[in-house]
């Protein structure tokens, strides 16, 4: 599901999509998933088209659309995702050998799913430059 941005980026719907989120529908049960993690403002699961033999996606709660929709007041919120995908990482067993973490923001990024998430990706050597 593409859901196209507002120019400037942000909320294509200006915060009404998220009824139609995927993600939202993810963490409310009304889609299935693989979860691997999951906490008061955290959600983490295993990405349906995996680009590495360790491909998580770590999403807060709250519904954002993209980074550019972050505030002053989501600094917590940011620190704790970071702490849930190295948390992931570890258990996995890919910190010690390497992981990354990518989000994207707007189409060009190839950002699909207007809900802001980290991809953690590890289990094989990573190629630089990304895209």
């Amino acid at each position: 599901m593409i859901i196209s941005p507002r120019p400037g980026g942000g909320d294509p719907a200006g915060g009404s999509e998220m009824n139609d989120c995927i993600f939202c529908k993810i963490i409310a049960g009304k889609i299935p998933a693989k979860i691997v993690y999951e906490d008061e403002v955290a959600f983490s699961f295993e990405d349906i088209n995996p680009q590495a033999p360790v491909h998580i996606l770590v999403i807060p709660k709250k519904h954002i659309a993209t980074v550019l929709d972050l505030n002053e007041g989501d600094h917590e919120l940011l620190g704790h995702l970071f702490a849930v995908a190295n948390n992931i990482a570890r258990d996995k067993g890919i910190a010690a050998r390497g992981f990354r973490i990518v989000t994207n923001c707007n189409p060009e990024s190839g950002q699909t799913v207007y809900h802001i998430h980290f991809h953690l990706l590890g289990g094989r050597h990573m190629h630089w430059p990304p895209g």
